[in-house]
């Protein structure tokens, strides 16, 4: 939970699994933002994984993988969501199993008082048009966003149930080729930097910067970096551009800028669901140099890295910080 809002993160979307009719399966894996509780259809059963915290799961043909479908199932994972995080026991009677013997679906009485999430988070875009249509008819926010921790470490647990040599990939997502920035939000130059792990909160959290995008859950402290541990990052200069160049960034939903080598080497942008953005480009042995030894710090520190924007190196004005970590 956060800022008071109950978050779920959810996945819906075609397996490697087939009925006994040929049809393929889809599955609907629902958890909240901290995961760990199983809610089982074929055993009517839950087990703790983690941190005893809610999961659900449900499988139907890809003929019923539709919104209303998704309604449904929404409504039952809430009524089981209330069931487990109450005190008071709640009245739930099963339907028969799906069928195809991999899931099925729950019918519940009118004395089961749903516990519908505020917001339900979302990694798949081929899953978030579907969901959003479910959401918008139960009156719940959906947050298209790569950072479902929770929801993927399941879904990796999950890897030998979809296949048994490991050809099939959960996590997998369709990602277009990179594009240049707009040319009229680059800025006037940029360069690597670095900062030890141990001042990095104390040097952006309480500046009054207009963008400021520190996730708790990334803060070193909390990854259990030593203070010693030089964190990598990314300082772009915009000049008279840098707030246009920050407010894009955060619309962007900025999650990596990841050293890709090459004849050509350059820095990408990972943002969104699945989008890339070339923000630089170099080929001489200096930068490429320079590169290098930021990705190398950027596996000693978890992944932890940073992008700051600001008009010039004065260093008295910052116009956008963010904290990133690949997924």
């Amino acid at each position: 939970m956060t800022n008071d809002k109950s978050i779920w993160q959810a996945d819906f979307y075609r397996r490697p699994w087939q009925d006994d009719t040929g049809q393929v399966l889809w599955e609907l894996l629902i958890c909240d933002a901290e995961g760990g509780m199983l809610f089982d259809h074929a055993t009517q059963t839950r087990s703790d994984h983690r941190t005893g915290n809610f999961r659900y799961e449900a499988i139907c043909p890809q003929a019923a993988a539709n919104a209303s479908w998704l309604v449904e199932q929404l409504q039952l994972a809430a009524s089981n969501s209330s069931e487990f995080f109450s005190t008071t026991p709640k009245s739930i009677s099963p339907s028969p199993p799906y069928q195809g013997g991999l899931g099925g679906s729950e019918s519940v009485t009118g004395q089961t008082e749903l516990a519908l999430p505020d917001i339900i988070q979302v990694f798949r875009p081929q899953s978030l048009s579907l969901i959003a249509t479910a959401g918008q008819k139960l009156g719940i926010t959906v947050e298209p966003t790569r950072r479902t921790g929770a929801l993927k470490q399941w879904l990796r647990s999950r890897i030998p149930q979809y296949s048994t040599t490991g050809a099939y990939n959960p996590l997998a997502v369709d990602k277009p080729p990179p594009v240049p920035l707009p040319e009229n939000l680059w800025g006037d130059r940029w360069r690597f930097a670095s900062l030890p792990a141990g001042d990095l909160e104390a040097a952006f959290k309480d500046r009054p910067l207009p963008i400021l995008d520190m996730p708790e859950f990334l803060l070193p402290l909390n990854l259990g970096l030593a203070s010693t541990i030089t964190v990598p990052g990314i300082i772009i200069y915009g000049g008279r551009k840098s707030m246009q160049l920050a407010r894009w960034l955060q619309a962007a939903q900025p999650i990596a800028l990841n050293y890709v080598p090459g004849e050509l080497a350059g820095l990408i942008l990972e943002a969104g669901l699945a989008d890339r953005w070339v923000v630089a480009t170099f080929s001489d042995s200096e930068a490429i140099a320079s590169a290098q030894t930021y990705a190398q710090r950027q596996q000693q520190s978890q992944g932890l890295h940073f992008l700051l924007v600001q008009p010039d190196d004065s260093g008295m004005t910052y116009t956008g910080f963010w904290l990133l970590r690949d997924e």
